[in-house]
């Protein structure tokens, strides 16, 4: 049982871990920085999750949450659909910040 409580924790700690690691490292395309936003997301609400089900606190906030991470997401898509169809492309490195 307490083999099986800490695989609780460690997965989505990993996870979050993971998500973070990618997101300082490669930052070459804005979609591999998007993604690994949405993986950190997904850890962290496992992480939500498993605490508060093991607290046996209502999960009303999970809700608010898991839309606050859709519309994050969204936000993210649109971004990135605008800004191929300005750049042509997701590189960094071809962004200009003098440009409007």
């Amino acid at each position: 049982m307490m083999i099986l409580n800490f695989l609780y924790w460690l997965v989505p700690s990993v996870m979050v871990l993971c998500g973070m690691w990618v997101f300082c490292s490669k930052r070459k395309h804005l979609l591999n920085t998007l993604l690994s936003l949405e993986f950190v997301m997904l850890g962290v609400f496992f992480v939500l999750t498993c605490g508060l089900s093991c607290q046996g606190y209502e999960s009303f906030f999970l809700l608010f949450f898991l839309g606050m991470v859709a519309c994050e997401g969204a936000l993210g898509l649109s971004i990135l659909v605008s800004v191929v169809r300005t750049h042509g492309n997701d590189y960094f490195n071809s962004f200009n910040s003098l440009q409007c």
